[in-house]
């Protein structure tokens, strides 16, 4: 006897969880600060990037992207200058408020321990227990929070409603954000109808370009195809991977917003692309010493000291493609264990011996130095069997204390080493920006 949807389903517990997009949010943003409607006007978020011979469109409003063709990888030279589009430069703090008030407004519909901020633009609300007390049904609560942001913000939102996070963000992103009302909400029994029939895979969430072509060549094309394909051969062909997927299909997902995850320790680090490949040693060791020196005063702002030091290197020649996850076991990548420390001249130190030692020669277009194993500065470990070391215990670089000092109060630019003035130095034009845009203290 053939089994139904709704004995397919009969285990799994079904809830109501909201995710929740704020639509072309930096678009958005500096549309409302202009006094311009975010679905009316002409306006794209530009980034001035070196490394891009001009940057990229970080974010592009809906009429932009309809009427301009444009994307949120456009280059700034395939954009046309025409009259009505409005160019703004980002402002990533800006942005970060704006994030912090929306989820604020969602608090009002949740406690703290159901609202996940799931991104810069997205948020999942697990409303299972609370929904009935703002309404009649799940949509009506999602159109009146809705309306609050936008009333309080000036910022459209998309949500997708569903019985699982994951249901919620297939609805968000294969209906919601292209519907009238900007709404949708799906149920299990609605999938064969929804989500089978989706063959596009780069429109589904968690599905790369490289993944789509090896399911195209075993003969999947659609949704409906994953969701009947042997679940065993997919996880012996993908691993964890091939599981996944196939509870994507069937719009299955247990994870709990509220449960406590362990997570690993903490570390603190840094990466950038470079403005062009770097081939002189002198340049990628500027390089190297700014960004030691700014993990080191990042260490000594949150009062803790690493134990591991890491550098990691990527050549030019390595081709990456941006939506599938870079492997670390290319290009060069050496880990020391050292005394915890947080002045920057050890680290220094330390992480100019690893390029010395390891570098090969080879063009650099990626930096990243990451400080990990800490401890407090403050706990110093003691021996039954020797002296107490209060000789040997690292005492504060005055110099490190002045330079904290001056760059909090004045900025990460008002003081930097000697080495920031040579020829391929990055920290001063990095100076201010988050997340490689304008807006913000690297330094914190």
């Amino acid at each position: 006897m053939a089994r139904t949807i709704q004995d397919i389903y009969a285990n799994e517990k079904r809830r109501v969880v909201f995710l929740i997009d704020s639509k072309s949010f930096y678009a958005s943003v500096e549309c409302v600060e202009r006094g311009l409607n975010p679905l009316k006007a002409m306006l794209v978020v530009m980034s001035h990037q070196e490394n891009l011979k001009g940057g990229l469109v970080l974010a592009s409003s809906p009429m932009a992207k309809k009427r301009l063709g444009i994307s949120n990888v456009t280059r700034q030279k395939d954009v046309p200058d025409i009259p009505g589009l409005v160019k703004a430069e980002p402002r990533m703090n800006l942005y970060i408020q704006k994030n912090l008030e929306i989820n604020a407004i969602y608090q009002r519909y949740v406690d703290e321990q159901h609202l996940l901020p799931y991104s810069i633009d997205e948020s999942i609300l697990d409303v299972t227990d609370f929904w009935k007390l703002f309404g009649e049904s799940p949509k009506e609560v999602a159109q009146k929070i809705q309306k609050e942001v936008l009333k309080e913000t000036g910022i459209y939102l998309s949500v997708g409603i569903g019985d699982s996070p994951v249901m919620a963000k297939l609805a968000l992103d294969l209906a919601a954000k292209s519907d009238p009302h900007l709404l949708a909400e799906w149920h299990y029994e609605d999938l064969p109808q929804v989500l089978w029939p989706v063959s596009d895979f780069g429109k589904v969430w968690s599905i790369g370009r490289k993944t789509a072509k090896k399911l195209q060549a075993w003969g999947i094309h659609s949704m409906g195809d994953l969701a009947h394909y042997n679940p065993y051969v997919l996880k012996k062909k993908l691993g964890l991977m091939g599981e996944q997927l196939f509870a994507l299909a069937w719009g299955i997902d247990r994870s709990d917003l509220t449960e406590k995850v362990q997570t690993k320790n903490k570390s603190y680090g840094n990466s950038q692309v470079l403005p062009y490949n770097y081939r002189d040693r002198e340049a990628i060791r500027v390089v190297i010493l700014e960004m030691a020196d700014q993990v080191a005063s990042r260490l000594r702002s949150h009062g803790v000291r690493a134990g591991l030091v890491s550098l990691y290197m990527g050549y030019a020649e390595e081709k990456i493609d941006f939506d599938e996850r870079h492997s670390r076991t290319t290009g060069l990548h050496q880990t020391v264990r050292i005394e915890p420390s947080n002045r920057s001249s050890t680290m220094m130190a330390t992480l100019e011996k690893l390029f010395n030692q390891y570098w090969n020669g080879q063009p650099v277009r990626h930096v990243g130095v990451t400080m990990a194993d800490l401890g407090t500065d403050k706990v110093q470990t003691l021996s039954l069997f020797e002296p107490a070391p209060e000789a040997e215990e690292e005492k504060q670089d005055p110099v490190d204390q002045v330079v904290d000092q001056l760059r909090k109060r004045f900025g990460s630019a008002a003081i930097v080493r000697s080495h920031s003035l040579e020829h391929g130095a990055r920290a001063i034009e990095r100076a201010g920006l988050v997340g490689g845009h304008n807006g913000g203290n690297t330094y914190e």
